[in-house]
């Protein structure tokens, strides 16, 4: 009897614990760069198994003009919780007044890469001759309005010397669309965007990143929001980015982790 007994009070104790853990769950709203949209749902699932709280997540590229581009929505006043963008574009929206970041870090670090549709044959992109003479080559050449597309328009075309010849045949890719389906449907030839965005696309073959000369390397911050409607949920959201599961993820869909500080 006295065992049933306790384990009745063992029963109730759980059932109100889980009461208490569904009553003070969250929805955590995430817009974050395409940059870590393979990695998202795997530590998304995770984070809400260990907390009981809700992730809803969006994205979009971190630069340009679109409805779905990252600064404009938050210069539109929308809902979010935790930013995670390219730290450039972030460190605008702060200069802008938009966002004074509760917490902010860096977690990730991304690179650009070479891909064409799969099936065609694989231009050489090892240096910066053979690369040029790959852009030239193409028919049509795709990239987005994100940070590698805004990269590759006022940089390194210049850097090469052939943006007059480029950009009559340049497509950017706007808004939530990735090169990567540009590519399979035949908009563009060769395409152009952070690695871990074009590993999402199966039917295209990533040629490899640009020349180590040539790459660029983009930081990728999280931020949380002083207007989340939970801080508290948010802060813990925060802090899962920087676990062993969330590192481990990220690094498995095709970008580094930021050196130690």
């Amino acid at each position: 009897m006295l065992l049933n007994h306790l384990r009745g009070i063992g029963i109730s104790v759980c059932a109100v614990a889980a009461a208490m853990s569904s009553a003070h769950a969250d929805e955590v709203k995430v817009l974050t760069t395409g940059i870590l949209k393979g990695s998202f749902p795997q530590i998304a699932a995770q984070f809400e198994k260990s907390t009981g709280h809700k992730v809803t997540m969006s994205w979009g590229p971190s630069s340009g003009n679109s409805p779905e581009a990252a600064q404009v929505r938050v210069k539109n006043g929308e809902q979010i919780d935790v930013l995670i963008m390219v730290d450039q574009g972030m460190d605008e929206l702060i200069a802008g007044g938009y966002l004074k970041p509760v917490e902010r870090k860096d977690i990730a670090v991304s690179r650009i890469g070479v891909a064409v549709k799969a099936g065609h044959s694989l231009p050489d992109i090892s240096n910066a001759q053979a690369l040029k003479k790959a852009l030239l080559d193409a028919k049509s050449v795709g990239y987005s309005e994100g940070a590698s597309g805004s990269y590759v328009a006022n940089v390194l075309l210049k850097k090469l010397g052939i943006e007059e010849q480029v950009k009559p045949k340049a497509k950017v890719i706007l808004g939530r669309k990735f090169v990567g389906e540009s590519l399979v449907e035949g908009e563009v030839e060769l395409g152009l965007q952070q690695i871990s965005e074009l590993r999402l696309e199966k039917g295209i073959t990533i040629v490899g990143p640009l020349p180590e000369d040539l790459q660029k390397a983009s930081v990728v911050s999280a931020a949380v929001s002083p207007k989340a409607t939970s801080i508290s949920a948010a802060r813990q959201f925060y802090d899962f980015l920087s676990t062993p599961f969330a590192t481990t993820a990220i690094k498995n869909s095709g970008v580094d982790l930021p050196a130690a500080k």
